[in-house]
Protein backbone atom coordinates (compact mmCIF):
# COMPACT_ATOMS: atom_id res chain seq x y z
CA UNK A 1 0.00 0.00 0.00
CA UNK A 2 1.73 3.47 -1.42
CA UNK A 3 1.10 6.83 0.33
CA UNK A 4 -1.33 8.02 -1.77
CA UNK A 5 -3.69 5.13 -0.81
CA UNK A 6 -3.10 5.33 3.00
CA UNK A 7 -3.58 8.87 2.47
CA UNK A 8 -6.81 8.46 0.48
CA UNK A 9 -8.38 5.78 2.88
CA UNK A 10 -6.90 8.45 5.70
CA UNK A 11 -9.73 10.83 4.17
CA UNK A 12 -12.26 8.43 3.95
CA UNK A 13 -11.73 7.59 7.25
CA UNK A 14 -11.92 11.04 8.85
CA UNK A 15 -15.30 11.68 5.97
CA UNK A 16 -16.61 9.18 8.13
CA UNK A 17 -16.25 9.90 11.41
CA UNK A 18 -17.50 13.87 10.82
CA UNK A 19 -20.04 12.56 9.16
CA UNK A 20 -21.29 9.90 11.94
CA UNK A 21 -20.42 13.18 14.16
CA UNK A 22 -22.94 15.42 12.60
CA UNK A 23 -25.92 12.78 11.94
CA UNK A 24 -25.65 11.11 15.22
CA UNK A 25 -27.29 13.83 17.42
CA UNK A 26 -30.01 13.81 14.61
CA UNK A 27 -30.85 10.60 14.81
CA UNK A 28 -31.56 10.45 18.27
CA UNK A 29 -34.89 12.31 17.83
CA UNK A 30 -36.11 9.30 15.56
CA UNK A 31 -36.74 6.90 18.62
CA UNK A 32 -37.76 9.58 20.40
CA UNK A 33 -40.54 9.94 18.18
CA UNK A 34 -41.67 6.60 18.84
CA UNK A 35 -41.76 6.86 22.65
CA UNK A 36 -44.53 5.49 24.33
CA UNK A 37 -44.73 7.77 27.33
CA UNK A 38 -44.50 11.43 27.04
CA UNK A 39 -40.63 12.56 27.71
CA UNK A 40 -37.56 12.69 25.85
CA UNK A 41 -35.64 10.26 27.55
CA UNK A 42 -33.62 8.49 25.46
CA UNK A 43 -33.44 5.32 24.52
CA UNK A 44 -37.73 5.63 25.05
CA UNK A 45 -38.90 3.00 27.75
CA UNK A 46 -41.55 1.89 25.15
CA UNK A 47 -42.34 1.85 21.44
CA UNK A 48 -45.69 4.17 20.26
CA UNK A 49 -46.85 5.54 17.35
CA UNK A 50 -49.49 7.58 19.17
CA UNK A 51 -47.22 11.01 18.48
CA UNK A 52 -47.54 10.76 15.28
CA UNK A 53 -51.23 10.01 14.93
CA UNK A 54 -51.20 13.32 17.35
CA UNK A 55 -49.49 15.18 14.64
CA UNK A 56 -51.55 14.69 11.90
CA UNK A 57 -55.14 14.58 14.08
CA UNK A 58 -54.20 17.83 16.29
CA UNK A 59 -55.28 21.22 15.06
CA UNK A 60 -52.57 22.86 16.17
CA UNK A 61 -50.18 20.90 14.59
CA UNK A 62 -52.19 20.67 11.08
CA UNK A 63 -52.49 24.40 10.96
CA UNK A 64 -48.91 25.18 11.58
CA UNK A 65 -47.99 22.28 8.68
CA UNK A 66 -50.79 24.04 6.46
CA UNK A 67 -49.80 27.58 6.90
CA UNK A 68 -45.89 27.24 6.64
CA UNK A 69 -46.69 24.91 3.35
CA UNK A 70 -49.01 27.96 2.00
CA UNK A 71 -46.66 30.40 2.90
CA UNK A 72 -43.73 28.76 1.51
CA UNK A 73 -45.32 28.01 -2.01
CA UNK A 74 -46.60 31.28 -2.31
CA UNK A 75 -42.66 32.68 -1.22
CA UNK A 76 -40.65 30.35 -3.66
CA UNK A 77 -43.26 31.61 -6.81
CA UNK A 78 -42.68 35.33 -5.76
CA UNK A 79 -39.38 34.62 -5.46
CA UNK A 80 -38.20 32.99 -8.53
CA UNK A 81 -40.23 35.63 -10.70
CA UNK A 82 -38.79 38.49 -8.91
CA UNK A 83 -35.50 37.09 -8.29
CA UNK A 84 -34.74 35.47 -11.83
CA UNK A 85 -35.77 38.70 -12.98
CA UNK A 86 -33.23 41.11 -10.86
CA UNK A 87 -30.67 38.54 -11.96
CA UNK A 88 -31.06 39.05 -15.64
CA UNK A 89 -31.36 43.04 -14.69
CA UNK A 90 -28.23 42.67 -12.65
CA UNK A 91 -26.50 40.65 -15.78
CA UNK A 92 -27.41 42.90 -18.39
CA UNK A 93 -26.25 45.97 -16.24
CA UNK A 94 -22.53 44.94 -15.43
CA UNK A 95 -20.06 46.77 -13.80
CA UNK A 96 -19.93 48.53 -10.51
CA UNK A 97 -23.20 49.32 -10.68
CA UNK A 98 -24.26 45.66 -10.94
CA UNK A 99 -22.03 44.95 -7.89
CA UNK A 100 -23.59 47.88 -6.05
CA UNK A 101 -27.45 46.46 -7.40
CA UNK A 102 -26.34 43.00 -6.10
CA UNK A 103 -25.54 44.07 -2.48
CA UNK A 104 -28.15 45.58 -1.54
CA UNK A 105 -30.53 42.86 -2.94
CA UNK A 106 -28.48 40.05 -1.07
CA UNK A 107 -27.90 42.37 2.12
CA UNK A 108 -30.94 40.07 3.95
CA UNK A 109 -28.58 36.97 3.42
CA UNK A 110 -25.82 38.65 5.38
CA UNK A 111 -27.23 40.79 7.92
CA UNK A 112 -27.89 38.87 11.29
CA UNK A 113 -31.47 36.98 11.16
CA UNK A 114 -32.40 38.90 14.79
CA UNK A 115 -31.44 42.36 13.02
CA UNK A 116 -33.56 41.88 9.72
CA UNK A 117 -36.23 40.46 12.17
CA UNK A 118 -36.08 43.44 14.32
CA UNK A 119 -36.26 46.01 11.31
CA UNK A 120 -38.88 44.52 9.75
CA UNK A 121 -41.02 43.94 12.92
CA UNK A 122 -40.60 47.84 13.19
CA UNK A 123 -41.91 48.79 9.56
CA UNK A 124 -44.28 45.90 9.79
CA UNK A 125 -46.36 47.49 12.88
CA UNK A 126 -46.75 51.04 11.31
CA UNK A 127 -48.39 49.30 8.26
CA UNK A 128 -49.98 47.01 9.94
CA UNK A 129 -48.68 43.88 8.53
CA UNK A 130 -47.82 41.60 12.43
CA UNK A 131 -50.06 38.37 12.42
CA UNK A 132 -51.34 38.01 9.13
CA UNK A 133 -50.57 35.78 5.89
CA UNK A 134 -49.55 39.10 3.80
CA UNK A 135 -46.92 40.08 6.53
CA UNK A 136 -45.94 36.69 6.46
CA UNK A 137 -45.37 36.52 2.67
CA UNK A 138 -43.16 39.89 2.26
CA UNK A 139 -41.19 39.07 5.03
CA UNK A 140 -40.50 35.81 3.78
CA UNK A 141 -40.00 37.09 0.46
CA UNK A 142 -37.21 39.64 1.47
CA UNK A 143 -35.15 37.09 3.62
CA UNK A 144 -34.94 34.48 0.40
CA UNK A 145 -34.82 36.30 -2.64
CA UNK A 146 -31.26 36.65 -2.09
CA UNK A 147 -30.83 32.80 -2.70
CA UNK A 148 -32.50 33.25 -5.98
CA UNK A 149 -30.53 35.96 -7.18
CA UNK A 150 -27.11 34.19 -6.28
CA UNK A 151 -28.13 31.12 -8.12
CA UNK A 152 -29.91 32.56 -11.23
CA UNK A 153 -26.93 35.21 -11.58
CA UNK A 154 -24.16 32.39 -11.17
CA UNK A 155 -25.67 30.01 -13.92
CA UNK A 156 -26.10 33.73 -15.77
CA UNK A 157 -22.52 33.83 -16.10
CA UNK A 158 -21.71 30.63 -17.18
CA UNK A 159 -23.97 31.16 -20.18
CA UNK A 160 -22.81 31.82 -23.96
CA UNK A 161 -24.06 35.32 -24.48
CA UNK A 162 -23.76 34.52 -28.34
CA UNK A 163 -26.74 32.35 -28.40
CA UNK A 164 -28.96 35.07 -27.36
CA UNK A 165 -27.81 37.04 -29.89
CA UNK A 166 -27.94 34.35 -32.52
CA UNK A 167 -31.80 33.90 -31.38
CA UNK A 168 -32.46 37.76 -32.00
CA UNK A 169 -30.58 38.14 -35.58
CA UNK A 170 -33.15 34.65 -36.49
CA UNK A 171 -36.10 37.35 -35.66
CA UNK A 172 -36.70 36.13 -32.27
CA UNK A 173 -38.59 39.14 -29.72
CA UNK A 174 -37.02 39.19 -26.32
CA UNK A 175 -40.18 37.32 -24.90
CA UNK A 176 -39.59 34.29 -27.29
CA UNK A 177 -35.54 34.53 -26.56
CA UNK A 178 -35.57 34.42 -23.26
CA UNK A 179 -38.19 31.54 -23.04
CA UNK A 180 -36.83 29.33 -25.69
CA UNK A 181 -32.97 29.95 -25.03
CA UNK A 182 -32.18 31.90 -21.93
CA UNK A 183 -34.26 29.95 -19.45
CA UNK A 184 -33.65 26.30 -20.73
CA UNK A 185 -30.26 27.61 -20.00
CA UNK A 186 -30.47 28.37 -16.63
CA UNK A 187 -33.04 26.21 -15.44
CA UNK A 188 -30.66 24.36 -13.39
CA UNK A 189 -30.14 27.69 -11.37
CA UNK A 190 -33.69 28.80 -10.86
CA UNK A 191 -34.88 25.40 -10.19
CA UNK A 192 -32.04 25.38 -7.09
CA UNK A 193 -33.06 29.11 -6.06
CA UNK A 194 -36.35 27.66 -5.87
CA UNK A 195 -35.75 25.20 -3.63
CA UNK A 196 -33.31 27.47 -1.52
CA UNK A 197 -36.65 29.92 -1.13
CA UNK A 198 -39.12 27.12 -0.14
CA UNK A 199 -36.32 26.27 2.13
CA UNK A 200 -35.71 29.49 3.33
CA UNK A 201 -39.34 30.11 3.65
CA UNK A 202 -40.03 27.07 5.29
CA UNK A 203 -37.75 26.73 8.06
CA UNK A 204 -37.76 31.08 9.13
CA UNK A 205 -38.21 31.11 12.94
CA UNK A 206 -36.68 34.47 13.93
CA UNK A 207 -38.81 36.72 12.17
CA UNK A 208 -41.77 34.65 12.39
CA UNK A 209 -41.73 34.87 16.06
CA UNK A 210 -42.16 38.70 15.57
CA UNK A 211 -45.14 38.38 13.26
CA UNK A 212 -47.07 35.35 14.65
CA UNK A 213 -50.55 35.54 16.49
CA UNK A 214 -52.72 33.02 17.95
CA UNK A 215 -54.20 32.98 14.24
CA UNK A 216 -51.50 32.51 12.17
CA UNK A 217 -48.52 30.36 13.24
CA UNK A 218 -45.88 27.97 10.92
CA UNK A 219 -44.43 24.92 12.11
CA UNK A 220 -41.15 26.39 13.25
CA UNK A 221 -43.13 28.48 15.45
CA UNK A 222 -44.91 26.01 16.91
CA UNK A 223 -42.15 23.74 17.19
CA UNK A 224 -40.24 26.61 19.40
CA UNK A 225 -43.34 27.41 21.88
CA UNK A 226 -43.62 23.56 22.09
CA UNK A 227 -39.73 22.37 22.72
CA UNK A 228 -40.20 26.12 25.73
CA UNK A 229 -43.61 25.84 27.42
CA UNK A 230 -44.23 21.32 27.66
CA UNK A 231 -42.95 18.26 27.43
CA UNK A 232 -44.45 16.86 24.02
CA UNK A 233 -42.57 13.73 21.80
CA UNK A 234 -44.79 15.64 19.10
CA UNK A 235 -41.85 17.86 18.23
CA UNK A 236 -39.52 14.41 17.88
CA UNK A 237 -42.33 13.09 15.54
CA UNK A 238 -42.13 16.39 13.64
CA UNK A 239 -38.61 16.58 13.54
CA UNK A 240 -38.38 12.68 12.10
CA UNK A 241 -40.63 13.59 9.18
CA UNK A 242 -38.85 16.42 8.81
CA UNK A 243 -35.45 14.71 8.58
CA UNK A 244 -36.58 12.45 6.25
CA UNK A 245 -38.53 15.11 3.52
CA UNK A 246 -35.01 16.63 3.61
CA UNK A 247 -32.81 13.88 3.24
CA UNK A 248 -34.72 12.34 0.04
CA UNK A 249 -34.56 15.92 -1.11
CA UNK A 250 -30.92 15.82 -0.86
CA UNK A 251 -30.64 12.11 -2.24
CA UNK A 252 -32.98 12.33 -5.42
CA UNK A 253 -30.54 14.65 -7.37
CA UNK A 254 -27.85 11.90 -6.98
CA UNK A 255 -29.94 8.53 -8.09
CA UNK A 256 -30.90 10.78 -11.06
CA UNK A 257 -27.41 11.46 -11.78
CA UNK A 258 -26.43 7.71 -11.58
CA UNK A 259 -29.32 5.98 -13.46
CA UNK A 260 -28.25 7.39 -17.05
CA UNK A 261 -24.47 6.73 -16.83
CA UNK A 262 -25.06 3.15 -15.63
CA UNK A 263 -27.17 2.82 -18.64
CA UNK A 264 -24.43 3.56 -20.42
CA UNK A 265 -22.22 0.95 -18.84
CA UNK A 266 -24.24 -1.52 -19.37
CA UNK A 267 -24.96 -0.40 -22.89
Amino acid sequence: MDETTRAGWGLRLWAILVAVLLVAPLLVVVPISFAEKRSFKFPPDGLSVDWYVNLFTDQRWTSAIGTSILVGVLVTLICTVLGTAAALGIHRLGGRVAALVTGVLVAPMIVPGIVSAVAIYSVYLRWQLTGNLLGFLLAHTVLAIPFVIVTVTSSLSTTDPMLERAAASLGAGPWRTFVRVTLPAIAPGVGAGALFAFVTSFDEVVAASFLQSPAIRTLPIEMFVSVTNEVDPTIAAVSTVILALTTAIVLLPAFTRRRPSQKASSS
